[in-house]
């Protein structure tokens, strides 16, 4: 794709199907450029319109915005697509009209008759330069086989993961002298903490694990404030934390001045339950706490498959988010107020837990969303739920970015990277990178090994 800095000649971009289920504007995100959609993505988009998912919607808002662009045109030669810092736009057929056929050599398939498209297109307008755009590595693959020329869609992928903030730092050699006054007065103006640690860097919202040589503390960055403040170990809701990553996610979920809040790492660093256990530490503050999930069916079946209702079909897909309620449970007697409290909220609808594609659409005010196993969406899909927070709503986002589980998305492409990349630095977000694991001896062996 081309860099917005760097103007180049002018190209020619096929996009597949992918593409478009990925992003439903990227017609729009390729500057002066060309934008070519072969016959057969519109057809296969004719199969996704129907459905709840975010890949319906998707296809959905493509196709009303393929309606408006092409009214009374004929789109199987070039139109223009909005404004003038945009190129043209053209359906072309995906049938080889000479030179290489990819479906004589590859077989009859979809993908092969995207490929023929774009061959079609660099037979057409030889003196530009044809490019297959696709989220699919493995048509990527045999278009470069076929020497076409293919790139993946990066609108919305980070570029460098090891640059990628985590939130928190070490920082050696610390005053020990500014850490004992931050241990006494709790808080320290940030002028006055540069004056004797030049070297400090204060990012709006970090987290910090202080070392002086005589002792350590944990601390965190005011950025409405301008202030240093001490971070104390607080349990919430029965749940202690191991750790300082915890200890910082639990300041980070508790802070009235930060509305969003994402949390990264690997199986068993207590992601899910530490920002389970601290909203509900908040339960008063808010009419209600939501958990959900993006559903990844496995082995690409769709829900109708499941037997049952809509309600038993998702709850399989849910059941991680019960464990975690009962882990929480279970820390109590059911004597104790807190676990009587606990089964009302959840009788009562204090506490929901449901799919995410249960809630486009809605405006939700004065309730805590949390979303877990986040790196399964797309960037628009995450901007998607946070534009639904009303007055008075905090977001936190789960997820292991390591680990995906939707065809299409990366390390680098899925919206948790990018949420953690774009948000960074805002006043009212904090994040945390959790890399030590608490679940037991044997998860953290599985995540070091296998």
């Amino acid at each position: 794709m081309p860099s917005k800095s760097k103007k180049t000649e002018k190209k020619i971009f096929v996009l597949d199907t992918s593409v478009i289920l990925f992003d439903h504007n990227a017609i729009f995100c390729f500057e002066e450029h060309d934008v070519v959609l072969p016959i057969s993505v519109l057809e296969e988009l004719d199969e996704f319109k129907k459905g709840h998912d975010s890949k319906n919607y998707e296809a959905r808002e493509f196709i009303r915005t393929l309606d408006k662009i092409t009214e009374n045109k004929d789109f199987t030669n070039w139109i223009p697509l909005n404004g003038a810092e945009h190129g043209n736009l053209r359906v072309i057929m995906d049938v080889s009209h000479k030179g290489l056929d990819a479906e004589k050599v590859l077989g009859r398939k979809m993908d092969h008759r995207i490929i023929n498209a774009a061959l079609n297109i660099q037979d057409l307008e030889p003196s530009k330069t044809t490019i297959l755009v696709t989220k699919d590595i493995n048509l990527r693959l045999k278009a470069k086989a076929l020497h076409l020329r293919s790139e993946d869609y990066l609108t919305g992928k980070v570029k460098d993961m090891d640059a990628l903030y985590k939130g928190k730092s070490v920082v050696e050699n610390f005053s020990s002298q500014t850490l004992s006054k931050l241990y006494t007065q709790k808080s320290i103006d940030i002028d006055e903490v540069l004056e004797s640690n030049p070297d400090f860097i204060a990012y709006p919202n970090s987290y910090y694990v202080l070392k002086s040589d005589q002792s350590s503390g944990l601390a965190y960055f005011n950025a409405i404030e301008q202030t240093l403040d001490h971070v104390e170990k607080r349990n919430v809701y029965g749940i202690k934390p191991r750790n300082a990553e915890q200890a910082f996610a639990i300041h980070a979920i508790l802070n009235p001045n930060i509305k969003l809040v994402s949390l990264t790492g690997v199986a068993g660093t207590g992601k899910t339950l530490i920002a389970l256990a601290a909203s509900l530490e908040q339960r008063r503050d808010f009419k209600q706490i939501y958990l959900a999930r993006p559903i990844v069916p496995l082995s690409n079946k769709d829900l109708g498959y499941l037997p049952g209702d809509a309600k038993e079909k998702i709850n399989p897909y849910m059941q991680p988010l019960w464990d975690n309620l009962k882990l929480i449970k279970n820390s109590f007697s059911d004597r104790d107020n807190e676990y009587k409290q606990l089964e009302a909220m959840v009788e009562k609808e204090k506490i929901i837990i449901t799919p995410l594609a249960f809630i486009r659409g809605r405006s939700l005010a004065e309730i805590i969303f949390i979303v877990d196993e986040s790196q399964n969406l797309t960037p628009h899909e995450v901007k998607t739920i946070i534009t639904r927070a009303g007055d008075g709503a905090k977001f936190i986002f789960t997820g292991d970015v390591g680990q995906i589980d939707t065809p299409y998305l990366d390390e680098q492409s899925n919206g948790l990277s990018y949420l953690i990349d774009r948000a960074k630095g805002q006043d009212i977000y904090a994040h945390v990178t959790l890399e030590k694991g608490e679940r037991s001896d044997l998860a953290n062996l599985a995540n070091k090994l296998l």
